[in-house]
């Protein structure tokens, strides 16, 4: 059943007042009337520098009045106009402004553009050989036997001229008593008076001798054969100059033919270093700059030598460049196979520089902002060189006593995009 309808009006109580709170709540309700009347148009428009709204994170959004962001839902902000500058066209940059106040709180920081030695020190890791020119492989000219073998192990240090072994060769000893024979020879030709005959053994003597000295026979050994006249049945071998012995091939008593390997030997007081350097470090490498070669094997050490030669081709997994280091090592400390580093000193000379946090690269330009005075900044496309240390090589684009901003970049770059300044990178 429906309820009984009401018999009585509803009303209400009239609520007493005094007359100055009255005054005070007709005021009120007329405001509040008026601005829910008064469309979100209107805030735009009394505020004429306003030129759009955007989002922080997505400065792409333009939009009239103020909102949320479509995208992400942040609130989007104001984009001022730019009042009294030249307008612009295309992609050129232009100035904004961030106040001073706002730039501390986000952490601007500048730096001036100066000038100064620019210095680098390139390090990598390298691997010790042996020079080719210093390792010889003493091996037989001759057949015969190892009569002795002077030297018995590998790693021991021979002098220059130093026996190695002694060899009984019939052909040697054979040639000894015919040069014995033809210097005999010789001197009745000069008793005698034939000058012919003794012109003829002199060349006979000169054919032996070449003989012996392609045996391996020094220069010396020979001339202690024309002096004594006595041939000896064995023949000692000696070290071409100082070094280390790396391998014996033969042994005692063993029967050698022509062309047996006998002993290596190898110089080490001058060592190679190959060493790996990548190719954006190729125009800094040049053959002759002296480099510093360290080992953990003696701490405290420092060897010296110079790039010798830089390899043509690059090493297309690594994408590195192989470089041939020509080491000192008087006292043979440096050993085929040990690992070092290589330290290189790049002197550049002098040049303007900026720290590397104050570049923003964008892989078609490189951008600085720079410091225009009261909060304004520029951002500028500028040309960069090498990089030494933690400063990149200015090669055009800024000017000595510049300032440029040095911390915060991207947060720069974001307020850039929000007002227009940036417009592409």
């Amino acid at each position: 059943m429906l309820p009984p309808p009401l018999t009585t009006p509803t009303t209400f109580l009239p609520i007493k007042m005094k007359k100055t709170n009255r005054r005070h709540f007709l005021i009120s309700c007329t405001a509040l009337v008026a601005l829910a009347a008064c469309p979100k148009s209107l805030f735009a428009q009394n505020d004429s520098q306003v030129d759009h709204y955007t989002c922080t994170m997505h400065p792409f959004v333009h939009a009239a009045e103020p909102g949320k962001c479509p995208v992400c839902g942040m609130e989007l902000v104001p984009v001022m106009k730019k009042s009294g500058m030249p307008s612009t066209s295309g992609d050129a940059p232009t100035e904004f402004t961030i106040p001073l106040d706002r730039q501390q709180l986000i952490g601007v920081t500048y730096a001036t553009v100066e000038k100064k030695p620019l210095q680098r020190v390139l390090r990598v890791a390298g691997l010790v050989a042996e020079e080719n020119e210093r390792h010889w492989i003493i091996v037989s000219r001759v057949q015969g036997y190892v009569q002795q073998l002077i030297v018995n192990s590998p790693g021991e240090l021979v002098e220059k001229d130093q026996p190695l072994l002694t060899i009984y060769s019939p052909d040697l000893l054979a040639t000894q008593r015919e040069l014995v024979d033809l210097l005999r020879m010789r001197d009745n030709a000069r008793q005698s008076g034939s000058t012919a005959a003794a012109q003829n053994a002199n060349d006979l003597i000169a054919a032996a001798e070449q003989r012996l000295l392609q045996w391996n026979v020094t220069e010396q050994q020979i001339a202690e054969l024309e002096k004594t006249r006595e041939p000896q049945e064995n023949l000692a071998l000696n070290s071409p100059y100082r070094g280390i012995v790396h391998h014996i091939h033969i042994e005692q008593g063993k029967d050698i033919s022509v062309g047996t390997d006998l002993i290596d030997l190898a110089d080490l007081s001058v060592v190679w270093v190959w060493a790996e350097f990548y190719q954006d470090e190729a125009a800094l490498l040049k053959p002759g700059l002296p480099v510093t070669i360290t080992t953990s094997a003696y701490p405290n050490e420092k060897f010296s030598g110079k790039i010798a030669v830089i390899d043509a081709f690059l090493n297309d997994e690594r994408r590195t460049i192989r470089v041939r280091l020509d080491i000192d090592n008087p006292d043979m400390k440096l050993r085929p196979d040990m690992y070092v580093d290589a330290g290189l000193q790049i002197d550049a000379g002098e040049g303007l520089a900026i720290p590397f946090s104050a570049v923003l690269p964008t892989g078609m330009h490189n951008i600085v902002f720079v410091d225009k005075g009261g909060g304004k900044l520029e951002p500028r496309f500028i040309e960069l060189g090498a990089k030494f240390g933690d400063s990149y090589q200015v090669t055009s684009g800024l000017k000595e006593g510049e300032r440029v901003v040095s911390s915060a970049n991207f947060l720069v770059d974001a307020e850039s995009k929000i007002q227009g300044a940036l417009k592409s990178w």
